[in-house]
């Protein structure tokens, strides 16, 4: 069988009694991630590393001491005793307990936190959150029924408020 066509040869069409050729199947390809160390970059690894930002989650029925750190977004729903530093969102469920200091871009409390929040974005304290410590952000929203006991520093930059000197 030649892998070229040649041109001189006369197209033949199925004839009534001639079964029609089967078309050439396709197949999806899945592509693994390249390798470590591999000097190409695979594409599908490029496009997911621009999608949403990865969450991890403590789930409700684990308690976890140590240090969190990383660029994606944490969910706690159980207890964790240790500092959290992420450069994406930290958000505590109600029913949780965090102690320990929290840094992160944005920071929802509905649970527990016993510790200091420095947020570069917003700090949210839900109804049903608790704060036993300092608070640092650029945003504060505190709603109707939350506690906290320590300082609030909110809305000023390291300029002064509203960015003047």
């Amino acid at each position: 069988m030649a892998l070229w066509k040649d041109p001189t040869a006369k197209e033949t069409t199925p004839g009534a009694g001639e079964p029609a050729p089967a078309a050439p199947e396709l197949r999806a390809v899945e592509r693994s991630p390249a390798p470590i160390g591999s000097a190409a970059p695979d594409a599908s690894r490029r496009t997911v590393e621009r999608g949403p930002a990865k969450e991890s989650l403590i789930a409700g029925d684990l308690t976890i001491e140590g240090k969190i750190e990383g660029s994606g977004n944490v969910r706690v729903a159980g207890r964790f005793k240790g500092d959290v530093n992420v450069e994406g969102n930290v958000t505590i469920e109600q029913g949780a307990h965090v102690t320990g200091q929290v840094s992160a871009s944005m920071v929802i409390v509905s649970g527990e936190v016993h510790g200091n929040i420095t947020a570069t974005a917003r700090v949210e304290l839900l109804e049903t959150g608790v704060i036993n410590g300092d608070v640092k952000a650029a945003v504060l929203t505190v709603a109707a029924g939350s506690r906290m006991r320590g300082q609030a520093d909110f809305g000023w930059t390291d300029q002064g408020p509203g960015g003047k000197k």
